[in-house]
């Protein structure tokens, strides 16, 4: 039986939703990989939403799950619906909706909090020794979460943050990974670092391979 990856999305577009170039190389990798993967993602509003062409903010509201589904091609599941044991790891790509929708460190930055369902699912697989892989931004909610041992890349204001909220930081290419292997967690910095599609290609294949290799 093929392993399954648990994707959470925060949207649709890397300024107020999940970025979509390292969500798209991630399934990539993990079909490349030989597993499957399914998307998920929180049914409650964007704390924004973001004109991509000009980067203002726009006065309408919108849904990060059905937002998600664009990106998912219509495969996406309500967070609230994920169950652990179906799963064999999980991973949450970068983009700012990791830091508007799924968390607040956007706002508040280390005095952030996690949305609580994801919180809830985060702990679970940590307790159950399964995998949990994180891109670009997202590693700060890992290391909110768990305290864990993370990479964002080189920003020293976000690297700062993560310390203060009880993380380790490590310094990374963006085609590098960090692996806590007492904690079974991944984390790459994708855009934070990378300057071209290829790196992030690059940089969630070694992801997703670490992910596999600690299943």
């Amino acid at each position: 039986m093929k392993k399954k990856i648990a994707v959470i999305l925060a949207g649709n577009g890397v300024y107020d939703g999940s970025e979509i170039y390292e969500t798209t190389m991630a399934l990539y990798a993990i079909a490349k990989n030989e597993m499957e993967y399914m998307c998920f993602a929180p049914d409650i509003p964007h704390a924004h939403v973001i004109n991509h062409l000009s980067g203002e903010e726009m006065k309408e509201t919108r849904n990060v799950l059905v937002e998600s589904a664009r990106l998912a091609r219509g495969q996406v599941k309500n967070l609230n619906t994920l169950n652990v044991d179906e799963y064999d790891a999980i991973l949450i790509p970068g983009g700012f909706g990791a830091a508007k929708n799924l968390s607040d460190f956007a706002f508040k930055g280390d005095a952030m909090t996690v949305l609580p369902e994801l919180e809830k699912i985060i702990r679970a697989f940590h307790k159950k020794r399964k995998p949990i892989g994180a891109l670009c931004i997202a590693p700060t909610i890992i290391a909110k979460v768990l305290g864990a041992k993370v990479t964002i890349g080189n920003d020293p204001e976000t690297a700062k943050a993560i310390v203060s909220m009880g993380g380790v930081h490590e310094e990374k290419n963006a085609t590098d990974i960090t692996i806590d292997e007492k904690n079974k967690i991944v984390t790459n910095p994708c855009y934070m670092s990378a300057a071209n599609i290829y790196e992030i290609g690059e940089g969630t294949e070694a992801c997703v391979e670490a992910l596999k290799g600690l299943m």
